[in-house]
């Protein structure tokens, strides 16, 4: 158990004290306004009702000056002995800390160095901090503590409050968004029987009531087009996600997806809504299309962003025509022969997707700068894409990609369930050369595929990843109030 230091024992005495008085941990507090609200409020504005934590005290004789936070905003409260009362103000002075809660009553005014203030008439103790807050000007210094300790980088740190207040701005315009265009929110399961929707490794679990193994989910993709096929014309779900991968600044294994589905669209549509919904965000989080993200200035306001084709431009990187091979070792080893990569860095990748995809992200997405649609994809890479019509090794896909990183993934989806079968067996094939990402034959979704389904195309982002990018954070962790960590020995 942990030992308290000497501050701590203090609040603790403190808290004893207090209980003599008051109930240091009432049930309520009416305010009258947020902190936010309150810094517009006139002067002469009476009997205005504020709380929050205490930030920051400067105690002397007769009269005394806090700062009150919440998330949202901060506040100035000057306590007078004469306005209170010399019982309340002594009990304030030598009982109350930084970090405590309280609620105060009185009448805002705006200081001669013109900060905005509430003369404090009465005030309400709401709550004892028993641990001392960082010293103010270094706050949270060790990252692992800022991560299992948010609620404190949290009180500390104005640019995290800006980073999680902005993340928050960011669900209500998805909403707002998505439900102006026509779209419905649904809700999918987390807990399938089926491995389908993405290429990953699934976290498992067991159903003990149906005695059945059964995996978290990798993706809604699925689901929400049985709900196309189900008479939604456009639907969409903000969803957890969990998959079983390594950590870095862009992974997490629990991260938040939003996918959308649209009835009657192919890939162009959902380019042109797209970039429709990103410059519509940024506007109303951060109030341009411009943006700055480790040292790159990324616009996204263009008319008209720079595309790649895919299969074209890797093409030209490998110097063959890698589509035309359908046996994973000859792709690696003619890859191996013209000096790309060496035998050491291909050998953990197994199936021709594996290859294939490294090989465009060493070669092409790493190079990539400025926000730019990638399309074009080979079919191998994702079985629930639909075939272009002029050659059915290639899918009719884009992503759109900054700084070497993605932010969305969309296409025209595969409704024609004879294609759809045998490249879930292509799959199963690809389990079987090793690759643990595959999907597996999900056949209550070939089911409502062969019950019929419209021409459709969805698109799914991390908000996560997209969070990094507009808030120029470089890690993912720092935009996830919660992030997973190592357990402590």
């Amino acid at each position: 158990m942990r030992e308290y230091n000497e501050q701590e024992l203090v609040r603790r005495e403190k808290l004893l004290k207090i209980r003599e008085y008051t109930n240091p941990y009432p049930e309520r507090y009416e305010k009258t306004h947020s902190l936010r609200e309150a810094r517009i409020l006139d002067d002469g504005t009476k009997d205005v009702r504020l709380a929050g934590r205490i930030v920051f005290a400067r105690k002397m004789g007769k009269l005394s000056f806090v700062r009150i936070r919440d998330i949202e905003g901060d506040m100035q409260l000057e306590f007078k002995v004469d306005e209170v009362g010399e019982e309340k103000y002594d009990f304030f002075k030598k009982l109350i800390d930084v970090g405590d809660f309280i609620g105060a009553s009185g009448e805002i005014f705006t200081t001669q160095t013109g900060e905005k203030t509430l003369r404090v008439k009465n005030f309400e103790f709401l709550g004892k901090a028993l641990r001392v807050l960082p010293e103010k000007f270094h706050g949270l210094t060790d990252t692992e503590i800022k991560y299992r300790e948010r609620y404190v980088d949290l009180i500390m740190n104005e640019e995290a409050r800006k980073v999680f207040l902005g993340r928050s701005k960011l669900y209500a315009y998805i909403h707002k968004f998505l439900n102006e265009n026509g779209f419905l929110e649904v809700e999918t399961p987390i807990l399938q029987n089926a491995v389908c929707g993405a290429s990953a490794r699934p976290f498992y679990t067991h159903h003990n009531t149906l005695d059945m193994d059964c995996n978290l989910r990798i993706a809604p993709e699925t689901y929400l087009k049985q709900c196309i096929a189900a008479g939604y014309d456009k639907v969409y779900e903000v969803a957890k996600c969990f998959r079983n991968e390594g950590m870095d600044s862009e992974h997490l294994q629990e991260f938040t997806q939003v996918e959308w589905y649209a009835s009657y669209w192919n890939f162009e549509d959902n380019i042109k809504f797209y970039q429709k919904f990103i410059k519509g965000l940024l506007l109303e989080i951060v109030g341009t299309t411009q943006i700055e993200y480790q040292g790159n200035v990324l616009n996204f306001g263009l008319d008209e962003w720079p595309r790649i084709n895919y299969v074209d431009e890797l093409t030209k990187k490998l110097g063959f025509d890698f589509l035309s091979i359908t046996d994973p070792e000859e792709l690696k080893q003619k890859i191996i022969d013209k000096g790309i990569f060496t035998d050491l860095e291909l050998e953990e990748y197994k199936s021709l997707s594996q290859i294939i995809d490294f090989s465009y992200k060493k070669l092409i997405r790493a190079n990539i700068v400025e926000p730019t649609i990638i399309y074009n994809y080979p079919a191998v890479l994702i079985p629930l894409a639909r075939r272009n019509d002029k050659d059915n090794r290639i899918i009719d896909v884009f992503q759109v990609l900054a700084a070497g990183t993605e932010l969305c993934k969309a296409y025209s989806e595969l409704v024609d369930p004879v294609i759809q079968k045998q490249a879930f067996l292509d799959q199963l094939k690809a389990k079987a050369q090793g690759d643990e990402e595959t999907m597996e034959m999900d056949e209550s979704f070939l089911l409502a595929m062969e019950q019929g389904m419209p021409p459709i195309s969805g698109l799914g982002f991390g908000i996560d990843r997209l969070m990094m990018i507009i808030f120029n954070q470089p890690s993912i962790r720092d935009v996830v109030l919660f992030p997973m960590m190592k357990s402590k020995d």
